[in-house]
């Protein structure tokens, strides 16, 4: 599930930056654990993209996060695409 995967990467220790995609072509960049919150349900995420731009998402949107660790990309896909 997209919301459990969401979690691991932004709770992983050390932090890796990763790409948020979403269903309609957008993509959020979570350079920061702080950049980003959860709801406790798991079903809204809040994140900072700007100094003054905050980005709701509902969680059941992404289609797949794209994580970067030691330079390179790896996407998790939530099996819809």
């Amino acid at each position: 599930m997209i919301s459990e995967q969401l979690r691991e990467v932004h709770q992983s220790r050390p932090f890796r930056p990763f790409v948020l995609h979403l269903t309609d072509g957008r993509k959020l960049r979570v350079s920061h654990p702080e950049a980003m919150a959860v709801t406790p349900g798991g079903r809204t995420a809040y994140i900072v993209t700007g100094e003054a731009s905050l980005q709701r998402v509902d969680v059941l949107l992404i289609v797949s996060i794209e994580e970067h660790a030691s330079g390179r990309g790896r996407h998790r896909s939530n099996g819809r695409g």
